[in-house]
């Protein structure tokens, strides 16, 4: 069993709080839960968001009859909590009226749940992300030559824990289409504001495309057959989902530094490769480079969430084509990396040193990653 970064829950419990765990479905969520309520000596209760009857004491916003719900219990745990009308006001009411209690609810939508819980649950809550597997995890696990061994599966099949333990090539096919069709048809189509499938599926699709590219959303818009107000917010669906995560492009000193355009990426690069059918090697497909920028982006994202490493995050370019993937300002100082599936070490651009000079330029390949996201 590969040991999650927050490893066991309950030293993150805190009394009269919320812990609220949000990620996609299947990355673990409910494991790290139950394997809370296996170990801990605190009385509690366990109930799933889906059961109707929770729904419907939570529903009632009645005081007693909340208090009555939790009863003697020293810790309430629900998991799938999005699923239940009114969640937030009646946690508030739990944590506000109950002396000492503990509270963990798990979620599969960021954007259900923090719509649900953010103003009842304001101060009174702590939030926490688990992802499929990071390698900063796995690298504790397996020794550095066998995660390098495994990286182009990484990239082609992504790091869901049930993909990533699954020994057969066809079996984390199968696994992925699931996934993508439970957590991707099933509850982002389900989100508050989805009318038309259809256009939001196309828009996945182009994006799994465009991965390392600036993306303009007029010219999805007029591809789709959609205004871009509504591509904007299916992409804030999709992004609140945990199917992508944008990059903004930075715009400080030049006149030609392209400004107000975004790149997209996938939360897992298995998720990407099954939305557009293409699970080929890689030394048979020319998006490599695009699934490697893809893959270091994700896993950075991975380990300055976990160890809780705040910076301004951007890629850089200018209209005559010079630029840098990806930047980190944190301390004063641009941190610039170049991501490279080759052998290729290209030099900073002399434009970019010329007007950042306080700043730092690494590229990162295939010999370095794990030092840059490990």
């Amino acid at each position: 069993m590969i040991k999650r970064f927050f490893g066991y829950l309950e030293p993150l419990l805190e009394p009269n709080k919320v812990l609220v765990l949000y990620g996609p479905r299947r990355v673990g969520k409910t494991t790290l839960l139950k394997e809370l309520l296996k170990k801990t000596t605190l009385k509690y209760r366990f109930d799933s968001g889906e059961n109707i009857r929770v729904q419907e004491v939570f529903m009632s916003n009645d005081f007693d009859k909340i208090k009555e719900y939790v009863g003697d219990n020293q810790l309430i745990a629900i998991d799938e909590a999005q699923q239940i009308p009114n969640v937030g006001q009646g946690l508030k009411i739990i944590v506000d009226q109950v002396p000492g209690i503990k509270v963990v609810v798990t979620g599969s939508s960021s954007f259900d749940l923090s719509n649900q819980v953010g103003e009842p649950l304001a101060g009174r809550k702590i939030t926490h992300i688990l992802y499929p597997f990071a390698q900063s995890e796995l690298i504790k696990e397996f020794n550095i030559y066998d995660i390098k061994s495994k990286l182009e599966d990484f990239l082609i099949y992504g790091s869901y824990p049930d993909v990533f333990l699954a020994d057969l090539k066809q079996e984390k096919i199968v696994l992925l289409n699931e996934i993508v069709d439970s957590y991707l048809l099933k509850d982002v189509l389900a989100l508050d504001g989805v009318k038309k499938s259809r256009t939001l599926v196309d828009l996945v699709k182009l994006l799994a495309l465009q991965i390392g590219s600036e993306v303009s959303l007029t010219e999805i818009a007029q591809q789709l057959g959609a205004n871009v107000r509504t591509i904007e917010k299916y992409i804030d669906i999709l992004e609140k989902g945990f199917v992508i995560a944008s990059l903004g492009s930075l715009k400080r000193n030049l006149r030609n530094e392209i400004r107000g355009k975004r790149k997209y990426y996938f939360y897992d690069t298995g998720v990407r490769n099954a939305l557009i059918s293409q699970f080929n090697d890689l030394s048979s497909r020319n998006d490599a480079g695009a699934l490697w920028e893809n893959f270091l982006f994700i896993e950075r994202l991975k380990k300055t969430s976990y160890e809780q490493l705040f910076s301004n995050r951007y890629f850089w370019r200018t209209y005559d084509q010079k630029e840098i993937d990806y930047i980190e300002e944190y301390d004063g100082i641009f941190h610039a990396y170049e991501m490279k599936w080759g052998k290729k070490i290209p030099s900073a651009p002399k434009v970019w040193l010329e007007n950042y000079p306080n700043s730092e330029y690494k590229i990162i390949n295939q010999d370095n990653f794990l030092d840059f996201v490990g």
